[in-house]
């Protein structure tokens, strides 16, 4: 079973932004220091997921364990916004989530030396001494693979759960037909 842990969205309000008055307003729900980081960082509830909004009006969540939750938090996020005229209207100019990260386990123990070289070197990357697991970039697919020796896997890059699901699903595939 594939089961997401992370999604990485990207928007745009297509404006420009006071993020001092923005934080001085909503201070409850906003931390800023521009000191630190040139972004905004807004955060409903301990265990919601993380918005980052820029003086360019882009921003950025992180955190969210589903499309749906994703979604729910920009709405929630825009309407804030527009209740305080900080825009004119809830909407954005543009909206994509753009990477899920995954967990998957095969199930199994592996030899991360033996599978690198059965799914062929020039789309793994496995030096042990620099990282514990194999990197995989399969072309049939648009995400990464990290594979680990216990059977964890963590499909990174994916545009969608269904891009991590049919590369998980390849893995496997590939796994039970080199017999290693």
């Amino acid at each position: 079973m594939v089961e997401v842990v992370n999604i990485v969205a990207s928007g745009s309000l297509g404006v420009e932004l006071d993020l001092e008055a923005i934080a001085s307003d909503l201070d409850s729900i906003v931390d800023y220091d521009p000191e630190k980081y040139p972004g905004a960082y807004f955060r409903f509830g301990d265990s919601d997921p993380l918005i980052t909004l820029y003086r360019t009006g882009k921003y950025i969540i992180t955190g969210a364990s589903s499309g749906e939750e994703v979604h729910t938090i920009r709405e929630e996020f825009l309407s804030i916004l527009s209740d305080h005229e900080i825009l004119s209207s809830s909407e954005d100019k543009w909206f994509q989530s753009q990477n899920y990260v995954c967990l998957a386990e095969v199930g199994e123990n592996l030899n991360l030396s033996a599978l690198a070289i059965g799914l062929g070197l020039e789309v793994t990357e496995y030096e042990p001494e620099q990282f514990p697991g194999l990197v995989y970039r399969p072309t049939a697919h648009d995400c990464v693979l990290l594979v680990f020796g216990s059977g964890k896997v963590i499909m990174t890059g994916a545009t969608s759960i269904e891009t991590a699901k049919d590369a998980f699903v390849d893995l496997q595939k590939r796994i039970g037909e080199l017999q290693i």
